[in-house]
């Protein structure tokens, strides 16, 4: 191993100006056994750099190369695996782990050696060796070989110094002297060796000399020590004399430490007993207050909250270590408990009385609100109850399950309460919608319609409470044969059991004045309500949770909740969980009601449900704005959920009545009811969704209703016999894309244009069609000419035709004089006239638009004449102007 040791030095690390200190032989761990060297290397030169160098023999000689080079600072762990058995392997850990495993135990323990002797001298880095003996860390410790390679080549390290200059000065000057240093080295050693000794007797002679001073010195310090003992006999005299007081100091030291000790132990004893004097003491006013305080007037109520605050804080205090065992404090701690019950009890028992006696005080003034659609006002009860808000809180958290108690006494009283009020008030706000007091007069005339809403208002206000038999299906339409406009609308869409004519404007305003008070008297009361019960039982209300809230379970069991133990808080989740609870249980009849109003509305009037679903809309937004997981909001929105069923139905209805349509096969269509039916829903649902947050079921509505229109319109116009299809097309098409112009419909604009559309088309159809017959001959006659050009024949070649020729032209002209095409004209305005309804007014359009197309084809007949008859002179015996004059006397006429 020297010799390897050597070898490298002087092959590989001498040229790189390199010293190496430590040498070992090793393989890789788990593979094939090809062996090299990891050797630990130090630079020559300042600043002195260490590293890591594994070293292999070449595959081409016997040459050792340099493979690859770690600094030791980058060195994290050395693991030597066992620190006890000898074990050949360990790991190096630099950017990776490396395993290797050395030819013997020594040389591994060697290495990590001189490892460690090098962190601690070079760098002092924190390199973890793991599973390495002590004793290898130990610098003074010897290791063999290595050791004294590492030892010897460090003092070389450390013995050497750089000359100084006074140093330098000296060694130039000595040489100068000897001009044959440089030459003969063992000369001027010699020289030097013998000024050595000349130096060493020189100094012996002067020791030799001092001898004399030396024993003046001795003699000086016999006489020192006999004075020193002296002194050391004085010394224990005073000591003899000292250890009397001594004993007598330490007795009264031991005395005076007992009366201290004494001392502490009176001023710690006297701390402790005005701890419990100050904490647990309980004011004699306090006891009386809380046994026999007047729980009625405000002032007993101010005393029995202060003496209930003051015995809770006599309850919690925090006892130090041993107090509980002290017999007067478990006395006082069960005068405490006793004095607990006993007031809680107290405040039970008097708070169900005013539950029972507020239940009985409120009945008294439902009369007053019987023909008014108000609600009584609570506020004075909440008001007188809020004064025990904080006893409240006080059996909250001392005694739950009676808290739990008062919880459930006031959901009982209040709930049946509040079911005869609401059940009163919407009892109100039926009769005022049916009006069957008030209103009758304006229902007389519809006896066996108002006959049928009493009787829905007698099943709605059943014992039951809920809505009893079948909604009866709409009507059916059916189309009546008149001239005139009026006694097509009394043939209109009807809606429920009263028709669109019957129930006007101002009584669907009244319907929604009256469905808008419902909703304002219930969400206020909701609100002071819960409000209330969130002050009243000190429970947070206004906390964000996550998840969603679950419905109760058994409420009507009686239990709001999972028992808690007694003074147990409640978490925040929970409390509002049982605010929620106790509204659902308080007002319990609300939704029911509710849904009762509706089902009401949606008898009298299936266009009700437009203004139920705007309001109840927007009372929802509102409320869960405020909380989305209230009572309230979570009510409204079940309802809301109705209104939106019955808005739907609605639509359902109309579109299937369209479906359901049958026309008169002697009258003539005019403008079809269902098309003055959407008029009015879409006029109604735009003065009602103004500014709505529900706009987008509107539109919606919209879409399957104008497309039911549409379908249905052409279906009609199929089926018609008296009335030309064209013209069915035409004043319906005309007469939807009239509404939608004048309401502005966005999500209705590409129908607007599609309407649009299809009256030009049909309009267009029905001029040429009915122009086709006032000049027939003479329509045949051209159609020929046009047949033959068609052909190929030249058109200046027709007249040769023998059925063509002149002749024949002048024949068919002279059949259709002025007097004969005005008295045509004036036949097609009558045939016009009989086809067309009054109501959309379309007769001066069509008319107008039959004298632009004759006009049209006169001056196409006019070309014709001109291409194929020319210079024959031959014309129409009527001119331009003719037909105008014709046409416009003809309207006048009419």
């Amino acid at each position: 191993m020297t010799a390897i040791k050597h070898a490298l030095q002087r092959d590989i690390f001498t040229p790189n100006d390199e010293r190496l200190l430590s040498i070992v032989n090793v393989c890789k761990a788990g593979k094939k056994k090809k062996n090299c060297f990891l050797c630990a290397t130090v630079t020559t030169e300042r600043p002195v750099q260490v590293k890591v160098v594994k070293v292999k023999k070449s595959d081409k000689g016997d040459f050792y190369k340099r493979q690859i080079a770690w600094a030791l600072r980058d060195l994290a762990v050395v693991d030597a695996k066992d620190a006890i058995k000898e074990n050949p392997e360990f790991d190096l850990h630099f950017e990776k782990i490396y395993k290797w495993v050395a030819s013997s135990t020594a040389e591994k323990n060697a290495f990590i050696s001189c490892i460690w002797k090098l962190n601690q001298r070079y760098l002092r880095k924190k390199i973890d060796f793991v599973n390495v003996s002590s004793q290898l860390l130990e610098e003074s410790v010897p290791s063999g070989e290595n050791q004294s390679v590492t030892g010897g080549d460090e003092e070389v390290v450390d013995e050497y110094q750089e000359l100084n200059a006074r140093e330098e000065q000296d060694i130039e000057i000595m040489m100068e002297g000897c001009e044959y240093a440089i030459s003969n080295a063992e000369a001027f050693a010699e020289k030097l060796s013998r000024e050595l000794q000349v130096l060493d007797g020189a100094n012996i002679q002067s020791i030799m000399a001092s001898e004399k001073q030396v024993n003046i010195l001795m003699k000086l310090l016999d006489e020192a020590l006999k004075e020193v003992d002296q002194i050391e006999l004085k010394l224990s005299s005073y000591e003899e004399m000292l250890q009397s007081v001594k004993e007598q100091m330490d007795q009264i030291s031991e005395s005076n430490h007992l009366i201290h000790l004494s001392n502490t132990n009176n001023v710690k004893l006297l701390s402790e007993i005005e701890f419990l004097v100050n904490h647990m003491d309980l004011a004699k006013g306090h006891i009386k207050a809380l046994q026999e305080g007047d729980l009625a007037s405000s002032r007993g109520i101010e005393a029995c909250t202060n003496a209930a605050d003051a015995l809770l804080q006599c309850m919690n205090v925090a006892l130090r270590p041993g107090h509980d065992m002290l017999l007067a404090v478990k006395q006082q701690q069960q005068r405490f408990s006793d004095l607990r019950e006993l007031f809680a009890r107290r405040l039970a028992s008097h708070l169900n009385n005013v539950f029972v006696q507020q239940g009985h005080d409120q009945s008294s003034t439902l009369a007053q609100h019987s023909v008014e659609l108000t609600l009584p006002n609570h506020h004075p009860f909440h008001r007188d109850l809020l004064r025990y808000a904080k006893l409240m809180e006080w059996l909250k958290s001392t005694d739950y399950g009676k808290y739990e108690g008062l919880t459930k006494n006031y959901m009982d009283y209040l709930s049946r309460l509040y079911e005869r009020e609401i059940k009163d008030f919407f009892e109100v706000a039926k009769i005022k919608m049916t009006g069957t007091t008030k209103e009758s007069k304006k229902f007389a005339t519809l006896p066996r319609k108002e006959s049928a809403v009493k009787q829905e208002t007698e099943s709605l206000h059943g014992s039951s409470g809920k809505l009893t038999g079948s909604t009866s299906s709409l009507n059916k339409l059916s189309v009546q044969s008149s001239g005139n406009r009026r006694s097509q609308s009394s043939s209109l869409l009807d809606m429920g059991n009263m028709s669109a004519s019957d129930l006007d404007v101002a009584d669907r305003t009244k319907f929604d004045k009256i469905f808008e008070q419902v909703l304002s008297e219930l969400e206020p009361l909701c609100l002071a309500e819960q409000d209330f019960i969130s002050k009243f039982f000190k429970l947070q209300q206004h906390q964000s949770m996550p998840g969603t809230m679950t419905e109760a379970e058994d409420l009507d069991g009686g239990t709001l909740s999972r028992q808690h133990n007694c003074g147990t808080p409640l978490p925040v989740s929970s409390e509002k969980d049982m605010i929620r609870q106790m509204m659902i249980k308080i007002f319990r009849c609300i939704e029911p009601e509710l849904n009762n109003l509706i089902a009401l509305g949606d008898k009298i009037d299936s266009f009700n449900s437009l203004y139920m679903l705007v309001k109840m809309s927007h009372h929802v937004w509102t409320a869960q704005n405020v909380d989305p997981a209230s009572f309230l909001s979570t009510t409204l929105g079940n309802v809301l959920v109705t209104v939106k069923r019955n808005f739907d139905k609605c639509i359902s209805n109309q579109i299937r009545q369209m479906e359901e349509v049958k026309i008169s096969k002697k009258s003539k269509v005019g403008i079809l009811p269902f098309v003055a039916e959407f008029e009015e829903f879409a006029g109604l649902a735009e003065s009602i969704f103004k500014n709505a947050e529900r706009r987008g079921d509107l539109d919606k509505a919209y879409t399957k209703l104008i497309r039911g229109v549409f379908v249905n319109v052409e279906k009609v116009a199929n089926e018609s016999q008296k009335t030309p299809r064209d013209v069915v097309m035409m004043e319906n098409f005309h007469h939807i894309f009239a509404t939608l112009s004048r309401l502005k419909i966005s999500c209705l604009e590409a129908e607007k244009k599609e309407a649009k559309q299809k009256y030009t088309d049909h309009l267009q159809s029905y001029v040429i069609y009915s122009l086709g017959q006032p000049l027939e001959k003479l329509n045949h006659f051209f159609e020929g000419v046009e047949a033959r050009v068609a052909q190929g024949i030249r058109e200046e070649e027709v007249s040769y035709q023998l059925a063509f020729n002149k002749q024949e032209l002048r024949k068919v002209i002279k059949e259709y004089p002025g007097k004969e095409v005005k008295k045509g004209l004036d036949n097609l305005y009558k045939k016009v006239d009989k086809h067309l309804c009054e109501e959309e007014n379309l007769l001066q359009v069509v008319w107008h638009s039959m004298q632009d197309e004759f006009i049209r084809q006169y001056k196409h007949f006019e070309g014709l004449i001109a291409r194929c008859y020319p210079g024959s002179g031959v014309t129409m015996e009527f001119t331009i102007q003719d037909i105008l004059d014709y046409c416009s006397s003809i309207a006048q006429s009419h």
